[in-house]
C-alpha cells in the first residue's frame, strides 16, 4: 500500500502552512426591535435546552444557561457568555455539546440560519474559534482535523489545526470534491489521514478516496486521485 502511494507522488499537492490565529470575542446580539420568536422559545423549552441539560452535567457548575444564554467559566474565575440571536436570516444559536480535555477547549454547537458550525472557546482565554466541523484528535493529541463537506452554503474543506499558545495554528487546508460528493476523514496514524468521498446522486458507484500524509519538513501533502 505504501510503496503504491509512493509511486503516486507526481500528484502531490503540497499544504500551505497558515498563520496562528487568535480568535474573537463573544458576539453582541443586536435585536433591532424584533420580538422573540415562539418558534425558538418552543422548540429550545421543549427540545434542545433539556438535551443540553443532560450533556452538562457533569461540567456543572463550569457549564450553565439561563434563557437564551450560556454561560462558561474560564480561567482565572472568569466567565464567558454565549447569547443566542435569533432574529431574522442573521440569526443563530448556541447549544453545548463537550468540553475537550486535549484542546482545552469547549465544543458548543451552532446553528445558525442556513449555516451550521462549532465554536470552540478556549478555557484559559475565552477567545473563540469557529469550525465547521466536529474537531476529531491524532492518535497523539498533538493536532485535530475538521471536515467542512457541504452544498449550502457551498464548504469543501479538510482543515488540520494545533493548539498554539493561547490560540489555534491552522497547518493545512485540503481541497475536497464537496460539489459532487459527500466525503469524511479519518487519523489512520499521527501523520496519516485517509479520506474518502461518496457520490451524492449516484448509488454505488464508488467516489474519491486518498491519504493526506505529513512530511518531515512539516507540511501535508496529499496521495492519490
Amino acid at each position: 500500500m505504501l510503496a503504491r502511494l509512493v509511486c503516486l507522488a507526481i500528484l502531490l499537492l503540497p499544504a500551505v502552512a497558515l498563520a496562528q490565529t487568535t480568535g474573537e470575542e463573544p458576539k453582541a446580539c443586536v435585536p433591532n426591535g424584533a420580538p422573540l420568536g415562539q418558534e425558538y422559545e418552543r422548540e429550545n423549552v421543549t427540545k434542545e435546552w433539556p438535551q443540553e441539560s443532560q450533556r452538562f452535567r457533569g461540567d456543572v457548575p463550569n457549564v450553565a444557561r439561563r434563557g437564551d444564554r450560556l454561560r462558561l467559566a474560564i480561567d482565572g474565575g472568569r466567565t464567558v457568555e454565549l447569547q443566542d440571536c435569533p432574529y431574522g436570516d442573521t440569526a443563530y444559536q448556541y447549544l453545548y455539546e463537550r468540553f475537550d480535555d486535549p484542546g482545552r477547549f469547549y465544543v458548543v454547537r451552532t446553528p445558525a440560519y442556513e449555516d451550521f458550525s462549532y465554536t470552540l472557546v478556549m478555557k484559559r482565554t475565552g477567545r473563540l474559534f469557529t469550525v465547521y466541523g466536529a474537531p476529531v484528535w491524532a492518535s497523539d493529541k498533538s493536532r485535530f482535523l475538521t471536515v467542512a463537506c457541504s452544498l449550502l452554503p457551498e464548504r469543501s474543506t479538510l482543515t488540520i489545526q494545533a493548539p498554539s499558545g493561547d490560540g489555534l495554528a491552522t497547518e493545512a487546508e485540503i481541497p475536497l470534491p464537496c460539489l459532487m460528493e459527500s466525503c469524511s476523514a479519518r487519523w489512520d496514524f499521527q501523520s496519516w489521514i485517509s479520506v474518502s468521498c461518496t457520490p451524492r446522486d449516484e448509488a454505488g458507484k464508488k467516489g474519491t478516496e486518498f491519504v493526506v500524509m505529513r512530511g518531515n519538513d512539516g507540511k501535508w501533502n496529499r496521495f492519490g486521485r
